[in-house]
């Protein structure tokens, strides 16, 4: 059996924010590998991308290619519509029954995780690994309470993942460049040549 990560977004664009927590989640969660898995449209962003979905994939190929432990899973595209956690780790489980299934989120994502699509759902079908931040009080696990017994809490506090504060967000990098100003260490220097060449987010805001 195999524990894999799962790792979900727009990811429009990929940063480092992304990337640090795949990397601490692998190492600190003891996970074989770790699956990006990009949204078709996200149930809290009805708007949609701004950029394209292949555009999405490629700056994602581009930012893990050199990581033997990471991957792109397409399977929320090959659904279309709205994506939905508790489908993906549904259709997941089904096609994967050998693996077992960790899904990282931060703290900020538990607050509202009541509000998701069957959450009870999810804590059967994946273990939560949620990151903490030095100097944020801890993730407050009784809010998974109504969905998931004692042993289920016990393992959710055993996954919490721990990585260094960082200020970064993809809407951010997007005004950033749609203001003309610089990208660089935000993000993998050829995502960042990949936003130029394409010229993407030059609208934004």
């Amino acid at each position: 059996m195999a524990r894999i990560g799962i790792i979900g977004g727009s990811f429009d664009p990929v940063h480092y924010g992304h990337l640090l927590l795949a990397e601490c989640g692998r190492e600190q969660c003891a996970l074989d590998e770790v699956w990006f898995i990009p949204t078709y449209i996200s149930p809290f962003k009805q708007a949609g991308s701004q950029a394209s979905k292949t555009q999405r994939r490629d700056m994602l190929t581009l930012a893990i290619a050199s990581h033997p432990s990471f991957s792109i899973n397409d399977i929320e595209w090959l659904r279309e519509g709205v994506s939905y956690t508790c489908e993906t780790l549904e259709a997941l489980t089904e096609k994967h029954p050998e693996h077992e299934f960790l899904f990282l989120l931060g703290a900020d994502s538990l607050a509202d995780f009541a509000d998701w699509k069957k959450p009870q759902q999810i804590c059967k079908l994946a273990t939560l690994a949620i990151v903490s931040r030095p100097g944020s009080p801890p993730p407050n696990l009784n809010i998974l309470s109504p969905f998931a017994d004692a042993e289920y809490l016990e393992q959710v506090a055993d996954a919490q993942i721990t990585m260094p504060a960082m200020d970064l967000s993809s809407s951010n990098i997007r005004k950033l460049v749609g203001s003309q100003q610089s990208i660089r260490y935000r993000l993998p220097r050829a995502v960042e040549q990949y936003i130029a060449t394409e010229k993407l987010y030059q609208d934004e805001f």
